[in-house]
């Protein structure tokens, strides 16, 4: 089966989008902040221009908007477009890199200068992976105030990675937050994001299409509450730069954590399912 998805993998075509670009623009608003804020646990107060937004808010700014003719059987935009047209049937936000500038503010009229900058093939344990590489650049009136890689991962449809034998030991962190992985909370980040992949609120198509054992939790959420938490451990003072990936997927329905270890160079930081076992991880410096 590997052999026969690589057959229909051209990545000769795949790599010709390396190179294309997109702008988008948005305006940071009150009502957009509290509901960041409302999402990602934090006090929601009422936000007035020049307020700082939450660090990720970018996330959630000049989302692609599409006719519904135009969504594929998961939710997402048919293939093509600025994206290259991957065919293979899922596709998972597997992580990135998150250089902070300057924070985004109420009222701000930011901009996303995003490129393509690199498509390669890999094989793992779930069969083949392509991986799709994306350069963000967002600036507000006052300049840069992100520079961002994101690592899009897409695979055929088969079943999910194989369980280890014996996960290792959870480990054990100096800093730790307990949430609750609700619908809700998912529901409420899928639209904040304008994010229609149906793995996140449709749970008769992640269970009987996708064969996950639940709805599956944002990538980005997971990365987004590591850097409010690294940000809240340095007195609100994000770090300068942040890698991070997935490692498994966290599914809704009980307990996870949020992370922190200090190091010499800055935090390591992760979240955890309700077994401790970690499901993304990330590397925070200031």
């Amino acid at each position: 089966m590997t052999e026969a998805v690589a057959e229909k993998l051209d990545l000769d075509h795949l790599r010709q989008w390396i190179g294309k670009t997109t702008e988008a623009s948005d305006i940071v608003t009150a009502h957009l902040v509290k509901g960041l804020r409302a999402t990602l646990f934090q006090d929601i107060g009422e936000p007035k221009t020049g307020d700082a937004a939450p660090w990720t808010t970018h996330w959630c700014l000049a989302q692609p908007v599409f006719p519904m003719s135009m969504l594929g059987p998961d939710g997402h935009p048919t293939r093509g477009g600025f994206l290259p047209p991957v065919p293979l049937p899922r596709r998972m936000w597997a992580g990135g890199e998150l250089e902070f500038f300057d924070a985004l503010r109420v009222g701000d009229d930011s901009k996303r200068t995003s490129r393509i900058t690199d498509v390669t093939i890999k094989t793992g344990s779930t069969g083949v992976l392509c991986f799709v590489s994306v350069e963000h650049i967002i600036t507000t009136p006052r300049g840069m105030a992100i520079r961002e890689r994101q690592d899009l991962v897409y695979r055929d449809m088969g079943g999910a990675a194989p369980a280890a034998k014996a996960p290792p030991p959870a480990p054990v962190a100096k800093h730790r937050e307990i949430r609750v992985s609700d619908p809700v909370l998912l529901f409420r980040y899928s639209a904040l994001t304008f994010n229609g992949h149906r793995i996140h609120y449709d749970r008769d198509y992640v269970t009987k299409v996708e064969g996950y054992p639940g709805l599956v939790f944002h990538g980005p959420l997971q990365a987004a509450l590591i850097v409010e938490f690294a940000a809240k451990l340095h007195g609100g003072k994000p770090p300068k730069k942040f890698s991070y990936r997935g490692l498994q997927p966290l599914f809704e329905g009980s307990e996870f954590s949020v992370n922190a270890n200090d190091t010499a160079a800055g935090m390591e930081l992760w979240t955890a399912n309700a077994q401790g076992q970690p499901t993304m991880k990330g590397t925070a410096t200031w």
